[in-house]
């Protein structure tokens, strides 16, 4: 330890009873047994209070810590719990816009991303979410490919879409997979990898400023019946499935439009041919997708009549 005596005319006494600078501060020998007492005193003080913060700043870290790895746990169980739900691989400002729509229409999702920023967000927004990659087999796992009823893959690059799109559609054969390209190449090679739709931000952002340029009340429109943030009107789409009672009977013999208020504007047929305008007299098969629009009443009230029915095959 360094130390500098002070002698000469400020010297009270000889160099041993002076006063004596140290690196930890300035240090007047004690005289007498009080100051002594006094000086240690101050001494077991100074390591109590010290001892003291130590101690309140391990258990904050501590609590802190904890906090998260309960969360975590929690999250992880939310997440394992998770059925027919959407998986969204990455989080940046598309995979963010599609997230809220999901949120909006109430349907269930996991966040799957590695970059800090995006997990950052989601952890503020108070979104379920992993650190991980859609492009490893692992990660997916966790995020519940399994028993995911879709997966939107939109991280910023074409190439680590493209492996993602494989990897899920490797794992899950059946799943419906979307993903986000650049350009047309992008798109032909997504679509190789298995993705049912591609969807390019630039051209669909021209295509939809033409719409509103040349065909202002439709756009206007169709912006009302697919957002979800919107007012009343929406489009829905309903699956029929073995379990429904009426199947093979008509439109016109449901009366679906006087019994739900809702009205179907197109059929997809088992073959996955479209009719964009079904005739009343259509029958409605097992696998058929009706496209319909309506209040949410009237598709709540549509899905019901389309429900299966318990008991069905027994």
């Amino acid at each position: 330890m360094t130390t500098c005596t002070l002698t000469g005319p400020l010297a009270t006494g000889p160099p041993e009873d002076g006063v004596t600078a140290t690196l930890t501060g300035i240090d007047s020998q004690p005289r007498g047994v009080g100051a002594e007492s006094l000086s240690i005193g101050m001494v077991l003080s100074g390591v109590a209070i010290f001892g003291y913060l130590a101690t309140q700043a391990v258990e904050a870290i501590a609590h802190e810590v904890k906090g998260d790895v309960r969360r975590e746990k929690r999250e992880r169980h939310m997440i394992d719990e998770l059925e027919h739900h959407f998986i969204i691989c990455g989080y940046g400002r598309v995979g963010r816009r599609a997230a809220e729509e999901i949120a909006a229409s109430a349907q269930p999702f996991v966040v799957l991303d590695v970059n800090p920023q995006a997990l950052d967000v989601a952890r503020e927004r108070d979104v379920l979410y992993l650190e991980g990659s859609g492009t490893e087999d692992g990660d997916l796992g966790r995020a519940g490919i399994d028993r995911a009823r879709g997966l939107i893959a939109c991280a910023d690059s074409d190439s680590e879409n493209v492996y993602i799109t494989l990897s899920a559609r490797s794992r899950r054969p059946d799943l419906m997979i979307v993903a986000r390209g650049t350009d047309a190449e992008a798109e032909r090679k997504l679509r190789l990898a298995g993705a049912d739709r591609v969807v390019r931000p630039y051209s669909s952002a021209g295509i939809e400023m033409a719409k509103l340029a040349l065909k202002p009340q439709v756009a206007a429109f169709l912006e009302i019946v697919t957002s979800h943030g919107g007012p009343d009107l929406r489009f829905e789409e309903i699956e029929i499935t073995p379990g429904y009672a009426q199947a093979g009977r008509t439109i016109r013999e449901l009366r679906v439009r006087s019994t739900t208020g809702a009205v179907i504007v197109a059929l997809r047929k088992r073959d996955g041919s479209f009719d964009t305008t079904p005739n009343p007299d259509s029958p409605l098969d097992v696998g058929d997708v009706l496209i319909a629009i309506g209040t949410e009443p009237e598709l709540r009230a549509l899905e019901d009549l389309f429900a299966p029915r318990e008991g069905i095959g027994a």
